[in-house]
């Protein structure tokens, strides 16, 4: 059996922790590029969440969705279109969720819960439709951010209160100022 000879194995073994080292670092640096560019595409969603165009379709939906007239539908969906992408990308996980629970969990849920109660549009459409994948991710994400919220605060009164902001976040939105 042939002795260990430390001029061979010591200079193995460093190149193996460098190479596992290297590997370690290059990982982090990698995760650490995501979570930058989570961030700053939620920046630049939150810019188009607040833009004229948003503020306007907001308005309209909201303004339906308290009044809940079923003849007179708005065409623009635009609101629930732009959660329903929020939602798979943050199911896809290029979005960090708590980021995105941070940036838009009031509005999540706050629209979520009008659209589909006390009917809901949801299951109406993709019954309709045939195709149960209709605001799906949307769906998806003010699920999660509900259940977040509820073990969060485990009040005994959470279920009636959570209405009552949705009530409230969609009524705020029914007066935004478009002109800006």
């Amino acid at each position: 059996m042939a002795s260990l000879d430390p001029t061979i194995w010591i200079p193995i073994i460093g190149t193996w922790v460098l190479v596992v080292g290297t590997l370690a670092f290059a990982y982090w640096q990698l995760r650490q590029n995501q979570r930058l560019h989570s961030a700053s595409t939620l920046l630049d969603l939150r810019e188009r969440y607040f833009s004229q165009r948003m503020r306007q379709a907001r308005r309209v939906l909201s303004t339906w969705l308290l009044e809940r007239k079923a003849s007179v539908e708005p065409q623009n969906w635009e609101v629930a279109v732009f959660f329903e992408l929020l939602g798979s990308l943050t199911r896809t996980r290029v979005l960090d969720e708590r980021l995105v629970r941070t940036s838009f969990g009031t509005w999540i849920t706050g629209y979520y819960l009008m659209i589909t109660r006390p009917t809901n549009l949801f299951a109406e459409w993709r019954t309709e439709s045939n195709d149960p994948l209709i605001f799906a991710d949307f769906e998806w994400l003010a699920l999660r951010t509900i259940e977040f919220e509820r073990h969060r605060a485990p009040a005994a009164g959470f279920d009636a209160s959570i209405m009552d902001e949705a009530r409230y976040v969609v009524e705020g939105d029914s007066h935004l100022d478009t002109s800006l």
